[in-house]
């Protein structure tokens, strides 16, 4: 971030000073969290349903915060010279907006159902290799999030890849219009908070919300396998790039092929590497190949950028353990992703058993049956080798493998991860692909732990798969 005076805060926020405060001092850092506050920082204190940051001004006094930013009724409580608004929440959106119109970056705006954070990843991967920049930190997407990586960014940072997502009408919208991207990319549409947003057209139309705040010299880039973000090919006021592997579009992914953990892909007569696993991160690097062009990279600078990528933990990541090669994609889990998780198991090459740990799907609303029994079909006409189901929806699942002809000497019901853990011991044996996902509220990433200590129980130590360039 660059330096900020408390004047120019006090103005974008429409606050009120309180206590003694040098108008002209500075300050280049944001904390939400009492706890990280380093000297010098400014604290904004959050309130939620959950917690209150003005219960701890104190302690972002003693780390070191000079100032802080309160609402109008906390302000006989705070240590600090303070900046006082009806709503802090609503103030830090204020303050990113104001400060995002002071810089020169370029803001990639990224949306969708599934593939967000690693088209996000991706595209810094790639870009950062060749062009300073910087990118959304972790999972930092909503209303708290995407001010924050918005006031990340300093006067170095010639680029931004800022993630957006919603989980209601409307919220795609009012995050493009603090971020204001010049470039939009939208990954899917697809059954995800099917409880708050009613249907899928909603959750498309929320999508599309990113394309109605990019600049008509913008640019974006609709994921075309997708078939709803296909149709807003026409909703953009932009350029448009439509980006895929099958169908119409302007840049396709032809001669695809992968040993598992490498995938190659021809696009223009250029070949391109994408070190992941899982056919479903193409159009993530489709996009990511747009945006390198967009930015003046040659196909060199742009394939050598890509080859940098490593999905991060939790998506779709493979690692080896003792003699097993395992797919930690346990951030998060849709039907969508689940679909793609059962795709890459399946096209796994020379794996001697490939198995699914999967946890449950949450927010599906009233459909949330269907879509697991579904997820079984999938699994048995996959052709897996072991599918262990944990969670509420278990049953749903298995029922739908056995369905499907997967034999039941091949299903695990499990109620807890404890349980789970003691299958995968039995079934586990060298040569084998295990993939571990489920929604977040699942811990999935536990049952990674496990693994390792069954490896470890076995002989050897987990290390990243890596290849040489």
């Amino acid at each position: 971030m660059r330096a900020v005076t408390f004047r120019e805060l006090t103005q974008a926020v429409r606050g009120r000073s309180v206590g003694v405060m040098l108008h002209e001092a500075t300050f280049n850092r944001v904390e939400t969290d009492s706890r990280r506050v380093r000297p010098g920082d400014l604290f904004w204190a959050l309130r939620g349903p959950n917690h209150d940051a003005h219960n701890y001004l104190a302690e972002a006094a003693e780390h070191g915060a000079v100032a802080c930013v309160i609402e109008h009724s906390r302000v006989d409580e705070s240590p600090l010279p303070a900046i006082a608004v009806d709503d802090t929440r609503r103030a830090l959106g204020e303050f990113a907006a104001w400060y995002r119109h002071t810089l020169r970056t370029r803001i990639i705006g990224i949306t969708g159902s599934v593939g967000k954070t690693s088209t996000r990843h991706m595209v810094y991967s790639m870009l950062s290799s060749r062009i300073p920049g910087t990118e959304s930190p972790g999972n930092f997407n909503n209303e708290i999030g995407v001010p924050l990586s918005l006031l990340s960014i300093g006067d170095e940072d010639e680029f931004a890849a800022i993630e957006l997502a919603a989980s209601s009408p409307g919220e795609i919208g009012a995050l493009a219009r603090m971020a204001r991207p010049q470039m939009g990319i939208i990954t899917a549409v697809t059954p995800t908070h099917l409880k708050t947003f009613g249907s899928l057209e909603a959750i498309a139309q929320t999508k599309a919300e990113l394309l109605d705040h990019l600049p008509e010299d913008g640019l974006a880039i609709l994921n075309g396998d997708n078939e709803l973000v296909r149709e807003m090919v026409y909703q953009a006021r932009c350029n448009v790039l439509v980006v895929g592997t099958r169908g119409q579009c302007d840049l396709r992914a032809e001669s695809m092929e992968t040993d598992g953990t490498i995938q190659r892909f021809v696009v223009d007569d250029y070949e391109y590497e994408l070190r992941a696993p899982g056919r479903h991160l193409i159009p993530s690097a489709l996009a990511t190949i747009a945006v390198g062009r967009e930015c003046g990279l040659s196909p060199d600078e742009i394939a050598d950028g890509l080859r940098e990528f490593l999905p991060v933990p939790g998506r779709c990541r493979a690692v080896q353990i003792g003699d097993w090669t395992v797919i930690d994609d346990s951030y998060n889990a849709s039907p969508a992703s689940m679909a793609a998780a059962c795709e890459t198991l399946r096209d796994w090459p020379g794996a001697r058993k490939r198995i699914l740990v999967a946890g449950d799907m949450l927010e599906l609303g009233t459909e949330a049956a269907a879509y697991h029994r579904n997820l079984g079909q999938l699994a048995a006409t996959s052709r897996l080798d072991g599918l262990i189901c944990v969670g509420q929806h278990a049953s749903e699942v298995l029922a739908g493998a056995r369905d499907s002809g997967m034999p039941r000497s091949d299903l695990g019901l499990c109620r807890d991860h404890e349980l789970a853990e003691l299958l995968l011991d039995c079934w586990l044996e060298p040569g084998t692909v295990l993939l571990v996902k489920g929604s977040r509220a699942m811990h999935m990433e536990s049952l990674l732990v496990s693994v390792r200590e069954l490896a470890a129980q076995r002989t050897t130590p987990a290390l990243p798969l890596r290849h040489a360039a």
